[in-house]
């Protein structure tokens, strides 16, 4: 773990929070004791052969963040998802998307480099070595979570690439596979997915690419197998499905920025002054509890990111 994210000393969490999963699994209609076993450690059955996959143990350094909120439960982070890509009801994500292939797997990385490289997903896992990184997560629509993730610094990735001195931003590009993806069919929104950083928020030591969480590779409702990590920024930065980095002199175009520009801005960072068009954002609903609580500046990381902007005004860069 990087200096910058504290994480005191705790007890791995219970096995029996996955053992937990239980009921969730009965109403999904997974009733054999192998299904049960590796849905609660996060593996899926074989599609291709309808066996069981070998179970992955849990896996985690600490039962809360830095500031000691505990972490949501592998449940709940795997079945309360955004992904307009499948469908914008967030508990049937993980139903719609259980299927979808992640490998092969590859991500294009070019632009304004001098080493532009296209990865598969093996030799980014080989290059890369993985880090757990237990991270708060701010939703636009004022909920949150606290995750357990898996990944490697993006800066590690964009340093192998080498940019070049005219490379001042990151734009990010999703998969895009309509037949596999029903959301994407819907012609509102302007696929595939794409998202933007600046340069130093990309490097930044916070910002990683994540390829698991718990301990476990990713499921395809959260973003499998690549996909963004940023924690200050409200959770629609953290682009799911990766297959394209490019460094680029301009700010680029986003997807939801160009939807809604009223609404969402390029920099999206969590601030609970500064409210969307038609809620607060002073509060937010950590899923799990029934109170509501403060939204932190930058999501609690102020510390860590807030020189990033300084000079700027947070209202109007929004």
């Amino acid at each position: 773990m990087k200096p910058s994210v504290p994480i005191p000393p705790s007890e791995i969490t219970p096995y029996h929070l996955y053992l937990s999963r239980r009921e969730f699994l009965k109403a999904a209609g997974i009733v054999s004791a192998g299904a049960l076993l590796a849905a609660a450690c996060g593996v899926q059955p074989s599609s291709e052969s309808g066996s069981v996959a070998t179970p992955v143990a849990p896996s985690v350094s600490a039962q809360t963040d830095e500031l000691g909120d505990p972490l949501n439960t592998y449940e709940e982070i795997t079945t309360y998802n955004n992904y307009y890509e499948f469908t914008t009801d967030k508990q049937r994500v993980a139903r719609l998307a259980e299927n979808f292939k992640t490998s092969p797997w590859e991500v294009e990385v070019g632009g304004l480099v001098h080493k532009p490289q296209t990865f598969g997903l093996e030799d980014l896992l080989k290059k890369f070595p993985s880090e757990e990184r237990i991270y708060r997560m701010r939703c636009v629509e004022a909920w949150s979570m606290v995750i357990p993730w898996q990944g490697f610094p993006l800066a590690s990735l964009l340093e192998a690439v080498e940019p070049t001195s005219e490379a001042k931003y990151v734009r990010f590009e999703a998969v895009y596979d309509p037949d596999a993806m029903p959301g994407q069919k819907s012609k509102f929104y302007p696929w595939p997915y794409t998202e933007g950083l600046r340069l130093d928020e990309a490097m930044h030591d916070l910002t990683i690419m994540a390829t698991g969480l718990y301990g476990a590779p990713l499921l395809p409702q959260s973003g499998a197998p690549l996909r963004l990590v940023v924690p200050w920024k409200y959770g629609f930065k953290s682009i799911k499905g990766v297959v394209k980095i490019e460094l680029t002199k301009f700010p680029p175009e986003t997807l939801w920025n160009t939807v809604a520009p009223q609404e969402y801005g390029f920099y999206a960072n969590v601030n609970p002054q500064v409210d969307h068009p038609r809620w607060s954002q002073a509060t937010e609903r950590r899923i799990g509890e029934a109170h509501r609580r403060p939204t932190l500046m930058f999501n609690g990381y102020e510390a860590e990111v807030a020189s990033l902007y300084e000079g700027m005004d947070l209202r109007r860069n929004f």
